[in-house]
């Protein structure tokens, strides 16, 4: 069954590898200068760079603005819950 909340659209926009534009966020787990992990509509979202900041932050909307050295982008598979046994 899926969650009754309404999905929120995801778009990622990098401007010279110096700004990302981001719709879908919906919770910011880490932030540093160096990396931002974050929950989107459609997974987790690894950002890894060089002097990382928040220009912008709108979980009502699930915006997000990310000025820095953007060197890797990726998405983490959700990790499957194995029995004692395997």
């Amino acid at each position: 069954m899926e969650n009754p909340v309404t999905k929120l659209p995801h778009k990622l926009i990098l401007d010279e590898r110096n700004r990302l534009n981001l719709t879908g966020a919906t919770e910011v787990i880490h932030f540093d200068d160096d990396a931002v992990e974050l929950n989107t509509s459609l997974g987790t979202l690894v950002i890894l760079g060089e002097q990382l900041r928040l220009k912008c932050l709108s979980l009502d909307d699930g915006a997000l603005v990310i000025q820095g050295r953007i060197t890797s982008m990726s998405y983490e598979e959700p990790k499957k819950h194995r029995g004692f046994f395997r």
